[in-house]
C-alpha cells in the first residue's frame, strides 16, 4: 500500500498510520491492523480522498455509541489478546452502527435478547461475550447502575468439539504433499514441533532458544509456553529432525516463518494460508489448530502426565488439556503407544529419543 506514514502507536500496540501522498495532508487511519478488513476500508476511502469521520462527533454522550467507544479506549479492552481484539472489534462496530444513537440509559435486557434473537447459538453466544464485557464495564465505569446482559442466559448449542485433531495418516498425507523445502512444509513441521497455534508459530523465532528450549508467552491467554527444542526430550515427545531439514532450505531470520518479503506473517493471514495447504494436500477439514490436538493426544497416548502437556502447549488449566487430547486412542492410553522406529539423531544440539 502507497503513501502509509508511521508516527507512533495506539494503546492497543497497533501502529499509527497515515494516508499522506507528497504535498497533501495526511489523512489518518483506525486503529487496526494494518490487514484487517476495517483498516483497508479506511485506506481506500482514504486514497478517494475521504476522511473518516470522527466518532465522538457521530455519538453524543451518554449515547451507546459513545459508551461503546470508551470501552474500546479502556483497559478492559486493550489488555485482551490481539486476535481476540480483532474479532470484538467487528462485533462492537456492529453494535455503534445499529444502536449507536440510542440512549445508553435505555438499555435493557430484552434489548440485548432481541439482539441475540435473530442469530444461531455459537455466533449468538460469542455476540453475548461482548454484550457481558461491554455492561460489566459500563456498570463499573459509573455509567450505568444495573448490569442488563447479567440475566441474558447463553444458548444451548450442539457440541462441536472445535477443530478437528489431525491423525498420523493426515500428517502423512501432508508431508506427502508438501516438499521439505516450502513454506507451508516449515511451517507444519514448526507448529508439530513446538506445539505452537499458527498465530503463536509466526512470533517465534531463533533468539527465543535459549541452552535448547523454546519459551514463550502465548497471544490468546497470555500463559507460558516451552518445548525442548535443541535438547534432550523424553521418549514421549516423539521427536524427529524434519524441522531442522526445512530449515536448511530457510534463510534465518527473526521469525522462522516468513512472507515472501522476509515478513513476519499476520495471524489472520497465515491461518487462511495453511488451511488453503491443507486443501491442496487433500485434507479440506483440517486446520493449524488441529496440529495442537494431534500433538496433545499423542503425548497422553505416550506416557506423558497432564502437566507435562500443559507446560508444552501452555495450557492454564486441566480441562483444557483433557478437551485437547481427547481424540487420543484410549487403548493407546491403557496399553501404552508402540514408539515407531528412529535412528539417532546426529549432532550435539538435537533430542534423544531411543536411549
Amino acid at each position: 500500500m502507497k503513501h502509509l506514514n508511521a508516527s507512533g502507536r495506539f494503546k492497543s500496540g497497533n501502529l499509527r498510520y497515515y494516508f499522506r501522498p507528497p504535498g497533501q495532508k495526511g489523512i489518518p487511519l483506525p486503529d487496526a491492523p494494518a490487514d484487517s478488513p476495517e483498516f483497508l476500508k479506511a485506506y481506500l476511502e482514504a486514497e478517494k480522498g475521504n476522511r473518516p469521520a470522527d466518532i465522538r462527533a457521530r455519538f453524543k454522550t451518554g449515547t451507546i455509541g459513545a459508551a461503546v467507544q470508551a470501552y474500546k479506549s479502556s483497559d478492559h479492552f486493550l489488555s485482551r489478546a490481539a486476535s481476540t481484539r480483532d474479532v470484538w472489534r467487528r462485533t462492537l462496530d456492529d453494535i455503534q452502527q445499529r444502536y449507536g444513537k440510542g440512549h445508553l440509559a435505555d438499555l435493557k435486557t430484552r434489548h440485548i435478547r432481541q439482539d441475540l434473537a435473530p442469530l444461531k447459538p455459537h455466533p449468538a453466544n460469542n455476540r453475548l461475550k461482548v454484550w457481558r464485557a461491554l455492561a460489566r464495564f459500563w456498570v463499573d465505569a459509573g455509567m450505568l447502575d444495573h448490569d442488563p446482559a447479567r440475566d441474558v442466559r447463553k444458548r444451548q448449542a450442539q457440541e462441536t468439539g472445535g477443530h478437528t485433531a489431525w491423525s498420523r495418516d493426515d500428517v502423512k498425507a501432508f508431508r506427502n504433499h508438501w516438499p521439505i523445502h516450502t513454506q507451508q512444509r516449515l511451517a507444519f513441521e514448526l507448529m508439530h514441533r513446538t506445539c505452537a497455534s499458527i498465530g503463536d508459530a509466526c512470533r517465534l523465532g531463533p533468539s527465543m532458544v535459549k541452552d535448547g528450549w523454546l519459551t514463550y508467552r502465548r497471544q490468546k491467554s497470555g500463559s507460558m509456553a516451552t518445548v525442548p527444542m535443541q535438547t534432550n526430550a523424553p521418549d514421549w515427545f516423539e521427536f524427529d529432525t524434519l524441522l531442522d531439514d526445512c530449515l536448511k532450505h530457510h534463510k534465518l531470520a527473526l521469525t522462522y516463518i516468513q512472507t515472501a518479503q522476509g515478513r513476519p506473517k499476520s495471524n489472520k493471514s497465515a491461518a487462511q494460508w495453511f488451511s488453503r495447504a491443507c486443501n491442496d494436500a487433500g485434507l479440506p477439514n483440517l486446520s493449524a489448530h488441529g496440529v495442537r490436538k494431534h500433538r496433545a493426544a499423542v503425548f497422553r497416548e505416550n506416557g506423558a502426565s497432564e502437566d507435562q502437556r500443559m507446560a508444552i502447549l501452555g495450557h492454564e488449566t486441566h480441562t483444557e488439556a483433557q478437551n485437547y487430547s481427547r481424540s487420543a486412542d484410549l487403548q493407546k492410553v491403557i496399553t501404552g503407544t508402540k514408539l515407531p522406529a528412529q535412528s539417532e539423531p546426529v549432532g550435539k544440539n538435537v533430542f534423544k529419543i531411543l536411549k
